[in-house]
């Protein structure tokens, strides 16, 4: 099994589901997103193996996203992905991969990586 998680080392959640996954006994390839930014074409792949739109990969919450004055139309997602390879701390993180698989999910709450767990 290959898992890939985009990881955020001071984030709980990202924390939590990262133990999950070693506690299933996989080691994750841990792409520190902040530091290897996703591509745009990235994350409309991630979008789509996760099912959702673009739009639903952003943290609402963030500064960046609160205070963006060159946000793209949220329903845009080739443009809204674009915008967010270059605003990454907007993404929703924790983000697990199985790359044998094809499946995804959002680590929010970190349970949810036990999907992609044998």
């Amino acid at each position: 099994m290959a898992l890939t998680i985009y990881h955020n080392p001071r984030c709980s959640k990202s924390r939590k589901t990262l133990e999950l996954i070693r506690d299933a006994g996989i080691e994750p390839e841990i792409r520190l997103y902040l530091e290897d930014t996703p591509t745009a074409d990235e994350i409309s792949t991630v979008a789509a193996k996760l099912g959702l739109r673009v739009a639903d990969l952003l943290r609402r919450g963030e500064n960046t996203f609160k205070e963006a004055t060159d946000l793209p139309d949220l329903a845009d997602d080739a443009a809204l992905a674009a915008w967010l390879a270059e605003h990454a701390i907007v993404l929703e993180r924790p983000v697990v991969i199985d790359s044998d698989g094809g499946g995804a999910v959002i680590g929010r709450p970190p349970e949810n990586v036990q999907a992609l767990l044998p």
